[in-house]
C-alpha cells in the first residue's frame, strides 16, 4: 500500500514537472528576449494551451512576436483564472491594441491604471492612451491641440557661403555681399496647432487643421520667419488599408513681409501589412507662388512618394522607416534654369528606451538637378543636399515635454553660390491639450 502511494506520488510530480517545463522555457527565451523563439517553442506544445502558466507566457511570446491573435486568446484563457493578475491584464490590453480593438484595449489599460501602478508603469499606458486616442479617429469625433515653444542656436540662418571670396563659372572669383555670407543666431520659435477629425459614415472621416510658427533671432532680425497654414480632408478606412485625401494651404513670411504661398492637394494610401509592418504611397500637386521680385521663382511641383515602416519586438521597442520620393518643379516664368527634378531618401530609427523616453536618428538625401543652364552663370546648377538630425524628448506629464534636437546638413552644389554647411541645436517646451 505504501509503495503505491509513493508511485502515485512521483508519477504526478512527474506530470506536475511536464507541464512546468514548457512554460518555464519560455519565460527564460522571453527574458533574453527572444520572443520568437519562445513563440516556436510553445507552438510544439500545442497540448499545453490551458495550462495557466503556460497560457501566459505563451500568450507574451506570441504578441511579442507578431502574433497577436493567438497571443489574446491565450491570456483571455489565463485571466479567467487570474482575474486580479495586473501584468496579465496588462499583456492583454497591449495585445488589444497590437489588433486594434481599440474600445477593449482602452478598457484594459484604464482598469489597471485605477490600481496606481509604479510611475513608469503609468507613464507606459498614457503612451498607449494616447495613440489609442490618435486612432480612434475613424469611429468617434476627436480633437486635438498644441503650443510649443523652443530656444536654439544656427550656425547659417541663410544658408551662406563659408568663404565671401567663391569661384562663379564664367565670371571668375568675386565678392560676395554680406548677406550671401554665412550667418550665424540664436533663435526664439513659438508653435501652436490645433486638429479635428469628425467620422461621417463608418470607415469615413472628415479631418481639418491649423497651424502657425513664428522664429525670430538674437541678430539680423532681417531673416526673422514666420508661417500659417491650414488643411483639410477626408480618410477612409477599410481592412488593412487607409486612404487619405486633402487639401492644404501656407503662407511663408520672411522679415515681416510676404515671401511664399503654397495651395497643394495631395492623396495617400497606407497598407498594413502585418501586426508590425506597413507601406505607404502618396501623389502631390501642388502650386507655388512667390512675393515681389521673387515671383521669377513661380511654379507647379508634382510629386510622388513611396514608404516601409517596421517594428521590431526588442528592447527599447525599436522603429524603422524609409522613403523615397520624386518630384518635378516647373517653372511658370520661362525661366528653365529654376526648374528641376528633384529625388529623395530618408530613412528613420525610432526607439523608447524607457517609458517616459523617445529618441530617433534620421539621415536625408536630396539631389536636384535643374533643367537649364543658370541665368547668371554659365553652368547648369546641380546640387546634393545631405542631412543627419537627432531627436531626443522626456514626457514630464502626460500633457508636458521637453524635447532636445540637433541637425547637421551640407548642401554640395557644382556652383560654389550654392554650397553651404549648416548646424542647429535647439531645447524645446510643449504643451498638448488632449
Amino acid at each position: 500500500m505504501k509503495l503505491r502511494v509513493i508511485v502515485a506520488y512521483l508519477v504526478a510530480l512527474w506530470v506536475a514537472n511536464a507541464y512546468a517545463a514548457p512554460a518555464d522555457d519560455i519565460k527564460a527565451l522571453l527574458t533574453k528576449g527572444g520572443a520568437k523563439a519562445a513563440y516556436e517553442l510553445g507552438k510544439s506544445h500545442p497540448d499545453q494551451l490551458g495550462n495557466p502558466a503556460f497560457d501566459f507566457y505563451f500568450g507574451v511570446a506570441a504578441i511579442d512576436s507578431g502574433h497577436a491573435g493567438e497571443g489574446v486568446l491565450a491570456l483571455e484563457r489565463y485571466i479567467v483564472n487570474h482575474p486580479r493578475n495586473r501584468e496579465a491584464q496588462l499583456e492583454l490590453a497591449r495585445g488589444y491594441f497590437v489588433l486594434g480593438d481599440y474600445i477593449r484595449a482602452r478598457e484594459e489599460f484604464s482598469a489597471v491604471l485605477k490600481t496606481s501602478p509604479p510611475r513608469d508603469v503609468a507613464a507606459n499606458i498614457e503612451r498607449y492612451l494616447d495613440a489609442i486616442r490618435s486612432r480612434e479617429s475613424v469611429y468617434r469625433t476627436t480633437a486635438g491641440a498644441f503650443l510649443e515653444y523652443g530656444i536654439g542656436y544656427d550656425s547659417n540662418i541663410n544658408g551662406g557661403v563659408s568663404n565671401a571670396n567663391i569661384n562663379l563659372p564664367g565670371l571668375g572669383v568675386l565678392t560676395i555681399g554680406q548677406a550671401g555670407v554665412k550667418t550665424s543666431a540664436s533663435f526664439m520659435q513659438l508653435t501652436g496647432g490645433a486638429n479635428i477629425s469628425h467620422p461621417v459614415a463608418p470607415g469615413v472621416a472628415l479631418f481639418a487643421g491649423i497651424n502657425g510658427d513664428f522664429k525670430t533671432h538674437g541678430s539680423h532680425r532681417e531673416f526673422d520667419q514666420n508661417s500659417f497654414g491650414v488643411t483639410g480632408g477626408v480618410s477612409y478606412l477599410k481592412e488593412q488599408n487607409l486612404f487619405r485625401a486633402s487639401l492644404a494651404y501656407s503662407m511663408l513670411n520672411v522679415d515681416y513681409g510676404r515671401f511664399r504661398d503654397v495651395a497643394s492637394v495631395s492623396g495617400e494610401w497606407i497598407h498594413q501589412m502585418d501586426e508590425l509592418q506597413s507601406v505607404s504611397g502618396a501623389v502631390q500637386y501642388a502650386k507655388l507662388n512667390y512675393a515681389g521680385g521673387n515671383d521669377v521663382r513661380d511654379s507647379d511641383l508634382k510629386g510622388v512618394s513611396v514608404g516601409y515602416r517596421r517594428n521590431f519586438v526588442a528592447p527599447w521597442q525599436p522603429l524603422f522607416s524609409i522613403s523615397a520620393n520624386y518630384a518635378k518643379e516647373d517653372n511658370e516664368r520661362n525661366r528653365d534654369d529654376l526648374a528641376r527634378d528633384i529625388y529623395g531618401l530618408r530613412a528613420v530609427l525610432a526607439a523608447s528606451p524607457a517609458p517616459k523616453w523617445a529618441v530617433s536618428v534620421g539621415m536625408t538625401y536630396q539631389q536636384s538637378n535643374y533643367d537649364a543652364r543658370d541665368f547668371l552663370f554659365a553652368d547648369t546648377r546641380r546640387d546634393r543636399y545631405y542631412g543627419v538630425d537627432a531627436v531626443a524628448s522626456y514626457a514630464i506629464t502626460r500633457e508636458f515635454s521637453v524635447r532636445g534636437e540637433a541637425v547637421l546638413s551640407r548642401n554640395s552644389s557644382n556652383i560654389d553660390l550654392y554650397d553651404y554647411k549648416r548646424g542647429m541645436v535647439a531645447i524645446k517646451l510643449r504643451y498638448d491639450f488632449k
